[in-house]
């Protein structure tokens, strides 16, 4: 798993980090979690997101600079976005209300809503990545074990006995995991199909679907296409992906970024971009 993604995908907008270490970001105009083209020498970036909804859309995002601190731009009803003080951060992940970041010594620094626990993060140690669902946090420890905190309704976390996982992701209620062989473990709601697929590298999840890339570059997915968010099988040359709520995005090795499913915000106009 890439520990700087430089794409991500939220409830309504796409951000991606340009090879000049500057943002861009696709989505309703003027939305706060799109003003981001100020931000310079980020690394990485991540997107809240949540479930759709008629009653959600609010967002935020979060981007990681090359020094270690973190930015933050969009709504912050629980100070999701007060990361200012941050420092020493090497990973971030961000999800509904919520940001996390890993710190240089492993350990997890969270900001955000605390009523289900998913920021209940303080004793994590030796973590290298992390990922953030609608109510629950998930993290990757350097031995390949897996710890996970938060909502637990449908089991999403229910990792304790996986082993020799290389990079993990959250959605709504589900969590997904690929191993150093390629495999992909699930946890949570559904898409229990994704543990056919073989050699992967890489794996993102958004509310109600799941994205792979194969080692050939080829991209597979699984759950909810009621709005073309699945539709990726002819997507080549792929090296990541990211998944929002009813999109997705795929980041080429040329730096070209593609799009599925839902442009209702224009999350989709990704057209033109260049990212690392």
């Amino acid at each position: 798993m890439n520990p700087h993604p430089v794409i991500a995908a939220g409830r309504r907008h796409s951000v991606g980090v340009r090879r000049d270490g500057r943002v861009v970001a696709s989505g309703r105009p003027n939305a706060p979690e799109c003003a981001v083209s100020h931000w310079r020498e980020v690394v990485a970036v991540a997107a809240g997101n949540v479930h759709a909804a008629a009653n959600t859309g609010r967002s935020h995002t979060v981007g990681l600079r090359a020094d270690g601190t973190v930015t933050a731009t969009g709504w912050n009803g629980d100070r999701q976005c007060e990361v200012s003080d941050w420092t020493g951060v090497v990973a971030i992940a961000a999800g509904w209300r919520r940001t996390l970041g890993v710190l240089a010594d492993g350990t997890v620094a969270a900001a955000g809503r605390t009523a289900e626990g998913a920021c209940e993060v303080g004793c994590w140690r030796d973590v290298v990545a992390v990922a953030a669902g609608d109510w629950h946090s998930v993290g990757l420890r350097h031995d390949g074990t897996v710890v996970a905190t938060g909502n637990d309704r449908r089991g999403q976390c229910e990792v304790a006995d996986w082993r020799r996982v290389r990079a993990v992701a959250a959605g709504s209620l589900h969590t997904v995991a690929v191993t150093l062989d390629g495999r992909v473990l699930t946890t949570g709601d559904g898409l229990a199909e994704t543990g056919r697929w073989r050699g992967i590298v890489d794996i993102a999840a958004g509310s109600h679907h799941v994205l792979g890339v194969d080692e050939r570059g080829r991209v597979l997915a699984a759950g909810d296409d009621s709005r073309g968010q699945c539709a990726v099988s002819s997507w080549r040359d792929v090296v990541a992906v990211a998944a929002g709520a009813e999109h997705s995005l795929g980041l080429r090795a040329d730096g070209t970024v593609l799009a599925a499913g839902s442009d209702a915000d224009h999350q989709c106009a990704v057209a033109g971009w260049r990212c690392r």
